[in-house]
């Protein structure tokens, strides 16, 4: 229960970043009958439970409840689930993700290394929940359910095992001590947004499979600062400039039969980066060669495990992975690319989307149209339908950052703005319950545009401040791949606090950040200093010049990751203008 006697921090750690209670992960049936999505009990509750949604009526049931499965106990997570979920930044527990068939009659999961079945029935008609628990190793990581819906594979260790009706085996792997098989390795996890390493086939007969082996990594210790008196953790991490991981790719069969599947060119192209295998074509692979520059986009033979090129992207400065955007669409290959300016849908080879209208991801196909989120205003994230002849259809528009799931004529919009957030169904107009605790702080920025090159910025000042001058601290992130200067509450949180203790806060998003296109995110290549910090020091002089509550002569800059090293030289480079930092994690 919300306590407005509570400090901000402590709400904000009890509610795990007001995470607890906000339903997430949705999936819509193929066929539109049904949504699975998971949520926890309260706002600051972090065990999360599978539930099911009736998108007819908006009817909401649980499916699996770790509860009463007997789950929910951090001391018996496996450690490669502990180490995805620090990966994925995941601070729920309980079922925190699950995979299921295409109508969602049937998911899977995991507890506490354990692996579940669940039978889901149509809400249309009704019936009883069926969960089963599968036979396995007790270490289970990243289920995923067979085609038709009656195995389910998982990573055990260095092993890729299939469980079912047949009882629990090993299907490939657990020969070498550096060879895993099955499982994304740390840089692709990390780095590239791909976190499996094995796909059914869609057929069932079949699997994609990465080999990963990490004889080439060099070995780091992580000591404990919690337990001082604990040995160091032994952990292999292929830092900047340093020998990857050798990853491969085979198609094996139920039998444990392999055959090898030849993605990288010789070794040209050293990242996997995507793979996906569905009825819409051939099995596809993306693989991205070390320097970035280069994307290519394989057909895979699954019988001779040969592989030849659909599509290739080259840039100059280096090939994004979009996520989302890999698939077949009526035998047309999807992809986003740089194209005359603005980051674009392609459909084999041929720009859809409008100028101007920048794609940051794709949702999914629905009917006659792609589903994708896309700005033309970097302070807002847009989800649009996109047509084969380029007419677009806006579903979700303005107002902060929206988001969603599609199926079957189903779609789930999730909206996040100043005053909070949403989740409806469409048709049909239902809203899907949250539990998430209101903030005890409320944060009320004024945006501005400022400067030559139209720096998106935000101010926040104490709440019922007199107009006094104010200490300034600048709250940035200020690098690639994020934003803080976005119509959304939870974005100005902490800044809003940081200016209740009496601070203006000014929040800068420079060249780098994403939302503005190709180019302007391309103008830090070679200097991830230079300009990301004449763009925090030109928005706060332009910000001073029209606010003067903004004084210059006490000015300091805190930030966390990319904002922690900009915190960091900040204060190095520029001590003329700023007179302290805190630079976290830099």
């Amino acid at each position: 229960v919300n306590n407005p006697q509570e400090s901000f921090p402590r709400q904000y750690a009890r509610t795990r970043r007001f995470t607890c209670g906000v339903p997430r992960d949705f999936r819509v049936a193929d066929d539109g009958s049904r949504v699975l999505f998971l949520r926890s009990g309260a706002g600051d509750d972090p065990v999360h439970a599978l539930w099911l949604l009736d998108p007819a009526t908006g009817h909401e049931r649980v499916v699996a409840d770790p509860t009463d499965l007997g789950g929910d106990d951090p001391a018996l997570l496996p450690d490669a689930e502990r180490a995805r979920r620090e990966r994925f930044r995941e601070s729920g527990s309980g079922i925190v993700a699950y995979d299921a068939l295409g109508d969602l009659s049937r998911a899977c999961f995991v507890l506490d290394g354990r692996v579940f079945l669940a039978e889901v029935p149509d809400p249309a008609t009704g019936g009883d929940v069926l969960v089963a628990e599968l036979a396995c190793t007790g270490d289970a990581v990243d289920p995923r359910i067979s085609p038709d819906g009656a195995s389910v594979t998982y990573v055990s260790g260095p092993s890729l095992r299939i469980t079912g009706s047949g009882g629990d085996r090993r299907l490939i792997g657990g020969v070498s001590p550096t060879v895993s098989w099955g499982s994304a390795e740390f840089l692709a996890a990390e780095e590239m947004g791909r976190s499996r390493g094995h796909w059914w086939s869609p057929d069932g007969d079949h699997l994609l499979v990465t080999r990963v082996d990490v004889a080439p990594v060099a070995e780091w210790w992580i000591s404990s600062p919690v337990d001082p008196s604990s040995p160091p953790r032994a952990i292999r991490y292929p830092a900047a400039g340093t020998a990857n991981a050798e990853v491969g790719l085979s198609v094996v069969g139920l039998d444990g039969a392999t055959t090898t599947v030849d993605w990288s060119a010789g070794g040209s192209l050293e990242y996997l980066a995507d793979v996906s295998w569905t009825a819409g074509g051939p099995p596809l692979v993306v693989a991205q060669s070390r320097d970035q520059r280069t994307v290519v986009v394989w057909e895979v033979d699954p019988v001779s495990g040969a592989v030849s090129e659909r599509h290739r992207i080259i840039d100059d400065h280096w090939v994004d992975l979009v996520p989302g955007a890999l698939r077949w669409w009526d035998g047309a290959l999807v992809t986003v690319e740089p194209r005359e300016g603005t980051t674009r849908l392609v459909v084999d080879g041929l720009a859809v989307s409008p100028d101007g209208l920048h794609v940051r991801s794709v949702v999914g196909i629905d009917g006659d149209a792609v589903v994708v989120r896309a700005s033309t205003d970097p302070t807002d994230v847009d989800l649009i339908r996109v047509r084969r002849d380029g007419t677009v259809q806006p579903v979700a528009t303005g107002g902060g950052v929206h988001s969603g799931a599609v199926g079957g004529g189903v779609t789930i919009v999730s909206s996040t703005g100043l005053e909070g957030s949403t989740t409806t169904v469409w048709p049909g107009g239902h809203e899907v319950a949250s539990y998430v605790e209101e903030p005890v702080v409320h944060p009320e920025p004024t945006f501005h545009v400022v400067g030559h090159r139209g720096l998106r910025s935000a101010v926040l000042v104490p709440e019922g401040h007199d107009d006094s001058p104010l200490p300034v601290l600048l709250d940035p992130y200020g690098g690639p791949h994020a934003q803080r200067v976005q119509r959304v509450r939870g974005q100005f949180l902490t800044s809003q606090w940081f200016a209740d203790q009496g601070f203006a806060v000014v929040v800068v998003d420079g060249r780098g950040t994403p939302g503005r296109g190709p180019s302007w995110e391309r103008t830090v290549h070679g200097d991830l200093a230079g300009p990301v910090l004449e763009d925090q020091v030109d928005a706060l002089q332009a910000l001073a010049a029209v606010d003067r509550r903004l004084d210059l002569g006490r000015v300091a800059i805190r930030g966390w990751s990319f904002g922690g090293y900009l915190a960091a030289l900040a204060v190095l480079r520029r001590p003329d203008v700023f007179h302290a930092a805190v630079a976290g994690a830099p």
